[in-house]
């Protein structure tokens, strides 16, 4: 068994304020109100609202407000979000609506005539509770990472924006939030940071963290000047394997781990250890004020404040296949679900046992009417989806890459330890053909033959994948002590990646660009700077990193027990 130095919990070192318990919070604000009559709570949706109200209504206060009690009905709030929820059991449409639409006019004008008349401590409590507030007000902001919020979904444990659908089943609430509410709530906070005072950490229930503006933005300037680590997050699948379990030090005790979401800085986390305890809040965070500085400013322009690129691990390994699916086309994604940009992905083998596999693209010469027919009967569980008369099967081992544009039928066999490199949209799977199996809850997953039919591109049959889409590498570039080669992507897609192998230092430029890394061979490296720019920068087997298009250039070298060993990078960048 090999040792394990897969960092799961990696953290930005800073000095600062930070306050931890109930207790110590609660006094810090009695004073603030001592100064500032008027206190503010805003939250993310999914924060533990009963927890936090509960525990603000200890402090002495004349007013108290909740802004779900100004919010709107919630049948006004269904039938005006109803549009993007859409009654599809999975997707949505992605919403135009912002915060202010949730407000009753009425009742928000009300509260604010009664906050201004008020003599003595008011408290506003809520989503949204700055928008009651004049600039005197203290602001604090309650936080909460996507990633946390699935599970809290999964529990039943919290409230939509503006409805309680607590009892509704999890993938519904997630639609909510994916196609709605997390939007709302983002775009409001964007415009929220810099009025914010104080930002509360409630991921773990009973064990809140306080810090301050200043703690809060150095956090952020001292991430975005250097590589650094989002926190991944595990989770199990009706697949999953256990080479994660010993590679990453996971619970040998839970049955599988199927995913690693280890860079989707949308739905992970990012710590700030302070003073030595660690905070955590969402790493889109990052993403919404430093933009420019982390994407690259041709990035930006392209993508906005959206992350555009994905790194997470799909464990096979002593587990099954992948359901049989097929990714939207541009045009299609946009149309039926308002995303801007489709999901395309690639298949990097992390590592691949004997007999892995990868099922890529269509077989020469098929019927695609009887394709279809016969996807139709398998999902009214009439017939067994003959998937080796149809699609390709083709023999995997480690360092293959393959490369999946949206509309190519695939999924990875048993057996391999698949690296995703892919476009950030992450929820849009048409499954085609699940192998007769029963998902984590014991019901049948959604199949999506419909949808599916209408984007797969038929011409991605045997000969197109071998000529396109099948380990397509080729040496760019070489020097003393390492070689660079291409491995991708598709040229449908806006991801370059190179592979670097070495047994010495190698320069590489961020060339405008975001950089994602994964270290794919090789127990250790370390990431400096030629300049002194940020401090260097160790990582680990597996482990996948960030360096911001404001690095500009940075070295990449063996480390510890890999000097002297041939070690490996992927990275990935957005193609101009």
């Amino acid at each position: 068994m090999r040792e394990v130095n897969y960092d799961k919990y990696p953290a930005t070192k800073i000095n600062g304020n930070i306050v931890p318990k109930w207790s110590g919070i609660l006094s810090l604000l009695s004073e603030r109100l001592k100064k500032a009559s008027v206190l503010a709570v805003d939250f993310y949706v999914g924060v533990n609202e009963e927890e936090v109200i509960g525990k603000l209504s200890e402090l002495p206060t004349i007013l108290f407000i909740n802004t779900r009690d100004l919010f709107k009905s919630e049948s006004v709030i269904k039938e005006m979000t109803e549009r993007f929820m859409t009654e599809d059991v999975l997707f949505g449409y992605v919403t135009n609506l912002e915060l202010e639409d949730y407000f009753d006019s009425f009742k928000l004008s009300e509260a604010r005539k009664k906050i201004a008349r008020t003599e003595g401590n008011v408290i506003v409590v809520g989503t949204g509770a700055a928008m009651l507030v004049d600039a005197e007000a203290t602001v604090v902001y309650a936080d909460m990472a996507r990633w946390e919020i699935q599970q809290r979904f999964r529990r039943h444990e919290v409230r939509a924006l503006g409805i309680d659908n607590r009892k509704e089943a999890v993938s519904l609430q997630y639609k909510r939030g994916y196609f709605n509410d997390w939007r709302v709530c983002d775009r409001y906070k964007d415009r929220l940071f810099d009025r914010v005072d104080f930002w509360i950490d409630t991921h773990v229930v009973g064990e809140p963290k306080m810090i301050d503006k200043e703690t809060f933005f150095k956090g952020i300037e001292e991430t975005v000047k250097s590589p650094f680590r989002v926190v991944p997050f595990f989770d199990p699948a009706p697949w999953g394997g256990q080479w994660m379990k010993e590679v990453c030090g996971l619970d040998a005790e839970k049955e599988n781990y199927g995913w690693c979401f280890d860079c989707v800085p949308e739905e992970n986390s990012l710590f700030f250890e302070v003073n030595g305890v660690r905070f955590e809040l969402p790493s889109v965070d990052l993403v919404l004020l430093k933009s420019r500085e982390l994407l690259g400013e041709p990035v930006e322009a392209r993508f906005g404040k959206d992350f555009p690129i994905r790194f997470d691990f799909l464990d096979t390994v002593g587990g099954g296949n992948l359901s049989l699916q097929v990714h939207p086309t541009t045009q299609f994604i946009r149309e039926n679900f308002g995303m801007a940009y489709t999901q395309d992905e690639s298949y990097y083998l992390l590592d691949a046992k004997e007999d892995a596999t990868v099922y890529l693209g269509l077989k020469s010469g098929i019927d695609k009417d009887r394709m279809i027919e016969d996807l139709r009967k398998a999902q009214k569980g009439e017939e067994v989806f003959d998937t080796d008369k149809y699609v390709n099967k083709v023999s995997a081992k480690k360092h293959d890459h393959y490369l999946i544009p949206g509309g190519t039928v695939h999924c990875s066999g048993a057996e391999a330890l698949v690296l995703e490199i892919s476009s950030t949209p992450n929820l849009f799977t048409f499954k085609l053909w699940d192998w007769q199996r029963l998902g984590l809850d014991g019901k049948p997953r959604p199949i999506n033959v419909e949808r599916g039919k209408c984007v797969i591109d038929w011409k991605r049959d045997t000969e197109y994948i071998y000529d396109n889409l099948v380990n397509h590498v080729k040496e760019t570039a070489m020097g003393d002590g390492w070689r660079e080669e291409s491995t991708g992507l598709h040229p449908n897609e806006f991801i370059e990646t190179r592979r670097h192998w070495f047994t010495k230092p190698v320069v590489h430029k961020t060339n405008n660009s975001v950089n994602v890394l994964n270290l794919i061979e090789g127990e250790e490296v370390i990431v400096e700077s030629p300049t002194g720019k940020f401090k260097p920068f160790v990582v680990h087997y597996a482990e996948t990193f960030i360096v911001p298009a404001d690095v500009e250039e940075y070295t990449i070298s063996p480390y510890g027990k890999s000097v002297g060993q041939e070690c490996g990078t992927i990275k990935a960048f957005v193609r101009f």
